[in-house]
């Protein structure tokens, strides 16, 4: 059952990071999914240490959802760099 809660929330906060970012456009489900269970990865190695704060997405919780967009962010910051050579 985590791994169906974790896909819905990776999928909410890759969805919420490629709106914050500018890339909605660009990405579809699978790829949202993707950014935010690696953002929620991401997110668990720069928050947490950083804030104290940890976050899973394979329990729903709101920390588990802020530190997934927080990483799919970041991610997404990244990618941008790579291809466009600037962060949007």
């Amino acid at each position: 059952m985590g791994w169906i809660i974790a896909l819905i929330v990776g999928g909410a906060a890759g969805w919420l990071a490629s709106v914050l970012m500018n890339r909605d456009a660009s990405m579809g489900i699978i790829l949202n999914i993707v950014v935010g269970c690696v953002g929620s990865i991401v997110g668990n190695w720069i928050v947490a240490p950083l804030l104290g704060i940890r976050g899973s997405v394979q329990q729903f919780s709101i920390t588990g959802l802020f530190v997934a967009l927080v990483g799919a962010v970041v991610l997404l910051g990244i990618v941008n760099l790579f291809q466009r050579g600037k962060v949007r």
